[in-house]
């Protein structure tokens, strides 16, 4: 038991250290855990953005989805923002400012009671919203009305530093001192991975069994053996790997789902973060990532349903999304499973399988020496749970930053 508490303790320490604190579940969230305000704020210095990575990855705002037009079917993601609370320039006369995605909206709400707290007689101004005329990079969240640039109504530059602090605070996504004259800010995407985390498989997606049989993903028990990869990195030969838990099971809950087609006719089926083993158009270089970065050309690790045998290398032909009912995260004892005909890794969230595979190993342990667990009820397994609470304590008492910089360090990016 000793080894199997120093295991937890390290695994602990490790997610702290490296995992943002994620919103549960495997489908859209609200962004990666609300934070209760530190007791003393600290402005946020000329250039420096929160958190420091960049704003179009998954631990920021996402990717960029395309342009949103007032023709477009995306147009109706668009919400107008009345907050008298809110002064927006509208230097174009079409309120074009005033759009925004919902996200967007509600994040800005909160900043405009803020900066009324904190200088009474001062509004939050939006200097920049929604651009439908071409006036910003060619990829843009202010095409999808996701980013908005803003100041205070007095426009005392000397409260900008500050005014950024407030609305990492509030709870935008991406915040950024870009500039002297404003302050850039910017959310996740409402419908895509941009605001999910966690990662799951379709109820009615399939696993091979010992023996030969196939069984629903939601008919899995504790000590089903399925296919799966014998080693880490899933480029060895396949074998069956006792099912150990779920880290997440919610039969009742409608996610979208991303759709990987491949030229083998094997279609794999799961959420926007969930990692997959791909390598790139050469077939070479195999690596993990998240189901939503996956692109036609790449390759991913098909099987045909043999143990002994090694999974191939077959093109993506397509992605798209729909929307299923039940998400399901089997762990195996590997870390990898075989679904639908195609090998994914068990873990999500975090892009590293290695890392995710050892924070996991307390869990493996116990069941090597206790069997398999009493069915799970439905929800979050109280692992990932108890992860998630300890990461968001101790970043919420400044113990640590998500992503390994110190309060208040600068770092630069072109935008």
């Amino acid at each position: 038991m000793r080894i199997s508490f120093l295991l937890l303790a390290a695994s602990l320490c490790a997610l702290v250290l490296l995992l943002p604190p994620a919103s549960e579940g495997c489908g859209p969230g609200r962004g990666y855990g609300k934070r209760r305000p530190p007791k003393k704020l600290t402005p946020l210095a000329y250039k420096q953005f929160s958190p420091n990575v960049a704003e179009k990855t998954l631990g920021a705002s996402g990717r960029y989805e395309g342009k949103i037009t007032r023709n477009s079917e995306r147009f109706k993601e668009l919400t107008p923002n009345y907050n008298t609370d809110i002064i927006f320039k509208d230097e174009e006369n079409t309120a074009a400012d005033r759009l925004m995605t919902q996200r967007c909206k509600d994040k800005l709400n909160s900043l405009a009671i803020s900066v009324m707290n904190m200088w009474p007689g001062v509004k939050l101004r939006v200097t920049e919203g929604w651009d439908e005329d071409g006036h910003h990079s060619e990829d843009s969240l202010h095409y999808e009305g996701r980013a908005v640039d803003i100041t205070t109504s007095d426009r005392d530059r000397n409260k900008y530093a500050m005014l950024a602090r407030l609305a990492v605070e509030a709870g935008f996504d991406w915040v950024y001192y870009e500039s002297k004259a404003h302050i850039h800010c910017s959310v996740k995407s409402e419908h895509s991975v941009a605001a999910k985390t966690g990662g799951c498989f379709p109820g009615d997606a399939q696993v091979i069994l010992e023996g030969g049989a196939t069984k629903q993903v939601r008919d899995l028990h504790p000590g089903d053996r399925v296919l799966a990869s014998s080693t880490t990195g899933g480029g060895g030969p396949l074998l069956y790997s006792p099912v150990v838990s779920f880290l997440d099971r919610q039969p009742n809950a409608t996610k979208i789902f991303y759709v990987i087609g491949t030229a083998a006719g094997l279609n794999i089926t799961l959420t926007a973060a969930h990692l997959i083993f791909v390598a790139d158009g050469n077939c070479t270089g195999l690596r993990t990532v998240f189901a939503s970065e996956v692109r036609p050309g790449q390759c991913v690790l098909t099987s045909q349903g043999r143990a002994g045998s090694e999974a191939t290398l077959s093109a993506v032909t397509y992605v798209e999304e729909r929307r299923s009912m039940g998400v399901y995260a089997p762990l195996t004892q590997h870390g990898s499973i075989v679904v639908d005909g195609v090998l994914a890794s068990c873990y999500a969230a975090l892009d590293w399988h290695h890392l995710a595979h050892w924070v996991l190993a307390p869990l493996r342990f116990f069941y090597s020496l206790m069997g398999p667990s009493e069915p799970q009820t439905d929800g979050l397994h109280w692992y990932p749970r108890l992860l998630q609470k300890l990461g968001e304590t101790l970043l919420d008492a400044g113990h640590f930053h998500p992503w390994g910089f110190e309060e208040g360090q600068r770092h630069e990016v072109s935008h």
